[in-house]
């Protein structure tokens, strides 16, 4: 989709597109009053700055959406298809990993009542339990941040790769 048209989409329409990139209510109202956007990177731009202030009820809002990492996501959803697109490399895992990440999986969530969460996209699984392993020493404080900076990441990512970042602007023809 390009800039224009997610623009012109219908409030309803461009909220539920917004929900994809990060199930936050009052981060996706924003993003779709912001409209119409100049540029793609007006949107990032104004998509980043508001997720630089997520709270944790924020981040505990869109991990009701998030499966675990080495879980198949389910449904058929425009959600579910982005979590299975950014989670692939975990097709080919190796057992021993998968069964490390649903153990690392459920320590986490024991020890920070959530699910862990990072951005999948363009990680192999063992740099992704590695970090897993990692983030269970960090206290509550310092893993909620960084659990937030993931949720952004990926909302960020899912944001260009939802609207097409190659828009040549009628300026930039001349």
């Amino acid at each position: 989709m390009d800039l224009d048209e997610f623009n012109a989409l219908s409030e309803s329409d461009a909220e539920t597109m917004v929900q994809v990139w990060a199930a936050i209510p009052g981060w996706v109202d924003a993003v779709v009053a912001g409209r119409p956007y100049s540029s793609v990177d007006a949107l990032i731009s104004y998509a980043a700055n508001l997720a630089s202030v997520w709270s944790r009820a924020d981040l505990d809002a869109a991990l009701s959406h998030h499966p675990r990492i080495g879980d198949k996501p389910s449904g058929s959803g425009a959600t579910a298809e982005a979590s299975r697109s950014e989670q692939s490399s975990m097709l080919t895992a190796a057992d021993d990993i998968v069964r490390a990440l649903a153990a690392g999986n459920a320590d986490y969530e024991a020890r920070f009542g959530r699910v862990f969460l990072i951005r999948a996209a363009g990680r192999t699984p063992a740099e992704m339990l590695s970090q897993l392993h990692r983030r269970l020493e960090n206290d509550d404080a310092v893993e909620a941040r960084e659990a937030t900076e993931q949720l952004a990441e990926i909302a960020l990512l899912r944001l260009r790769t939802t609207i097409d970042t190659d828009t040549v602007t009628p300026e930039e023809q001349e």
